[in-house]
């Protein structure tokens, strides 16, 4: 086809090359057809209907596949037989079901405790093929039979031999003696356990064991991700009914008298329960959160974000993180009606802003999370709007009173003075965080943020990180000001004008000097934006101010303009006829 050829390999497979000259793809099609014996001219030399009429007549002729007997003599010819039917979906089929209706998986299992016992290599070679070949037919059914309590460590077995490997390796070992199952609390249910055991032996074949699939292997093990997924479903769907596990789990999680070791493996499993429900359809999820909403997470959580070990906070985190990215209104309601018979301090977001401000990590990996936490959680977009109320009004009006001043602290500590008192790398990346989000509310919360800033002077104190040394902090503080300049709200202006807030602008913009930079490019766009929105009290105000600083500035034409503007906006008001 023009500039493709394509084919089909198998059933599913259909691959293609493309040229990018057509002359380019006719020769290599000359050549193929060549090879093949066939007639170039002709557009379609595959001949799909003869191997179809071949596999009919082969589906009438036999009616199943013979396989030779189990015996060690014959391992070499039966991993020939499943190597041969792979590519065939007929074959494979017939292969299947053979294997299913012979019980012959546990008859290869009883070679392979044979071979290992005379250590035959050779004959253990040949089982991993013929096993791996199993797994690529892709049967439930027979994944069944091998992931049963009795086979699946004998099939884990086979599949230590790789042909490919000089050396064995040891899977079976490390099942048995390295990988330790926590019981955080006695699971009294047999089958759960057995389907606990059972998951994680098989999530370690498909991750471990087996090879990394081709492309072409790639679709054939869909079923054991299938398997696995369903496993899961099952084993959260089982843990959920078991009332008196949950309640035992809370009531240890928050009880001051369990040790610190104790604690760090139940937080640790109750973070691994909610990673488990992310594989969950959306209604069995809402079921899922709910029933732990009922338990009572949202208070348990708040006791162990309260506590002096780091490790089972940051585990708290996560799962806090799970229930926000799932329902933030959940997290809000419960927040609001707290902050009724609680003090400021211990408030959940509280917590978690005071985790924010406290993270030691240098790079700052959890503040960053729990920024974005924040986010969700005072972003109006994903808040409800009900007929009697808004949760917008009510949440914010919450925030801002008991949250804001706890989130704002580090930055109203740090710019007392003309320029920030602590400018250490990680002090400056914490401050960036806070005014990212600040900046958020500016462009989301209009009047809440609007009264915040004026009232608390929260421009003038950014503004001071102008004189930071690190630029990106320099950049965030210019970037909370456009923001606020963007919004073109006279309230804002009168305020920026009365607290003379272009200084600090203006002096960075000197001090960088003649360097062409990032910094030298942000400022002069805030100038030129308030010159083509042409707002004139802004204009008036930088013109009478700083036009002596500025006016020798020509390799833009950025302030004259601005001159200009001032010049005409003058006239105007000096002869009212040319309005």
């Amino acid at each position: 086809k023009d500039t493709l050829i394509v084919w089909s390999e198998a059933e599913n497979y259909d691959l293609a090359l493309s040229f990018q000259e057509k002359a380019g793809c006719d020769e290599i099609w000359e050549k193929i057809c060549q090879v093949q014996g066939k007639d170039p001219s002709v557009d379609i030399t595959q001949d799909l209907v003869d191997e179809s009429e071949e596999e009919r007549f082969d589906d009438m002729s036999s009616p199943g596949l013979e396989l030779p007997s189990c015996e060690l003599s014959r391992l070499e010819e039966i991993a020939e037989l499943v190597a041969s039917s792979l590519p065939s979906p007929l074959r494979r089929e017939k292969l299947a079901l053979a294997l299913e209706n012979e019980g012959y998986i546990k008859k290869l299992l009883e070679i392979f405790h044979v071979c290992e016992d005379l250590e035959n290599v050779e004959g253990l070679h040949h089982l991993y093929e013929i096993i791996k070949g199993i797994f690529l037919l892709n049967r439930t059914a027979l994944f069944e039979v091998m992931f049963s309590e009795e086979c699946i460590m004998d099939v884990i077995g086979c599949l230590e031999y790789d042909p490919s490997l000089s050396q064995s390796r040891k899977h079976r070992e490390f099942l048995t003696k390295t990988a330790k199952f926590k019981e955080v609390i006695p699971i009294s249910d047999p089958e759960l356990k057995q389907k606990i055991h059972q998951t994680y032996r098989v999530q370690y074949i498909q991750d471990m064991v087996l090879p990394t699939p081709s492309v072409f292997e790639e679709n054939m093990l869909s079923t054991l991700h299938s398997f696995i997924f369903f496993n899961k479903v099952e084993i959260v769907g089982m843990l959920q009914e078991d009332e008196k596990f949950l309640t035992d789990l809370f009531a240890q999680l928050t009880d001051e008298a369990t040790d610190e070791e104790k604690r760090q493996e139940l937080v640790n499993f109750l973070k691994e329960f909610c990673a488990f429900s992310q594989t969950l359809q959306p209604q069995n999820r809402d079921a899922f959160f709910k029933t732990l909403s009922n338990m009572g997470i949202l208070p348990a959580l708040e006791v162990i974000l309260g506590m002096d070990d780091a490790q089972v906070r940051s585990a708290a985190t996560d799962i806090f993180s799970y229930l926000v990215e799932y329902n933030p209104s959940m997290v809000r309601e419960f927040v609001m009606q707290e902050a009724q018979q609680n003090d400021d301090d211990i408030l959940l977001i509280n917590l978690i802003i005071e985790h924010m401000i406290c993270d030691t990590d240098p790079e700052l990996g959890g503040a960053v999370l729990l920024m974005g936490l924040l986010r969700t959680l005072v972003d109006p977009e994903n808040m409800l709007a009900t007929a009697n109320k808004t949760e917008k009004t009510e949440f914010l009006g919450f925030f801002y009173k008991h949250c804001m001043h706890v989130l704002t602290a580090p930055l109203l500590a740090n710019t007392t003075e003309d320029k920030p008192s602590k400018d250490d790398f990680q002090t400056a990346q914490l401050l960036a965080l806070i005014l990212e989000l600040l900046t958020f509310c500016v462009e989301h919360h209009t009047y809440h943020i609007k009264n915040y800033i004026i009232n608390k002077d929260i421009l003038r104190r950014v503004l001071v990180l102008m004189a930071s040394k690190h630029a990106f902090l320099a950049l965030c503080a210019l970037r909370f000001k456009r923001k606020i300049i963007g919004l073109k709200d006279e309230f804002y202006n009168r305020y920026i004008m009365k607290s003379f807030l272009f200084e600090p602008v203006v002096k960075a913009f000197l001090n960088n000097g003649s360097r062409y930079n990032l910094m030298n490019s942000a400022i002069i766009e805030m100038f030129e934006f308030i010159r083509v929105e042409d707002i004139k009290s802004l204009t008036a105000h930088v013109i009478e101010n700083y036009w002596k600083a500025l006016e020798d500035v020509d390799y833009v034409q950025t302030f004259k303009g601005l001159k200009l503007r001032f010049e005409q906006q003058r006239e105007r008001q000096d002869n009212p006829k040319l309005d």
